[in-house]
């Protein structure tokens, strides 16, 4: 009785060292999905981009990582549907940028709403 106990916390504990091996090896293989990603985005922009561009492209990164995301994406997608000529210099890209900057402009508005309280100068002439 006491083996066939023993022989089933074994069977637990390897259960649970397989799963957590597997889940290792799934994450791995996310994580290595993602360098190649990465990798390949960094290809494009640089056929895309000319250094100055690149340059002005991993400042605003640290800055704006949203829009620089934004514009990595619009810029890719430029160059897979060859709308793009050539390289693109930091001027290109300043146009490029007031462009994203335009169509994702958020417009703030802000909105006093004003509590109507009872005057205290009425209670006061009674």
């Amino acid at each position: 009785m006491a083996d066939e106990e023993l022989e089933a916390i074994r069977r637990q504990r390897m259960a649970e060292l397989q799963a957590k091996h597997g889940d290792s090896a799934n994450g791995q293989g996310q994580e290595e999905a993602k360098q190649r990603d990465n990798d390949m985005r960094n290809t494009i922009l640089a056929q895309v981009l000319d250094q100055s561009a690149r340059a002005r492209l991993s400042n605003l990164a640290l800055v704006k990582p949203e829009k620089a995301k934004a514009v990595e994406n619009y810029l890719i997608q430029m160059a897979r549907f060859g709308q793009l000529g050539g390289k693109i210099s930091e001027s290109g890209l300043i146009e490029i940028l007031e462009k994203v900057s335009q169509q994702t402009e958020k417009k703030t508005t802000v909105k006093f709403n004003r509590r109507r309280v009872m005057d205290s100068d009425e209670e006061d002439e009674d």
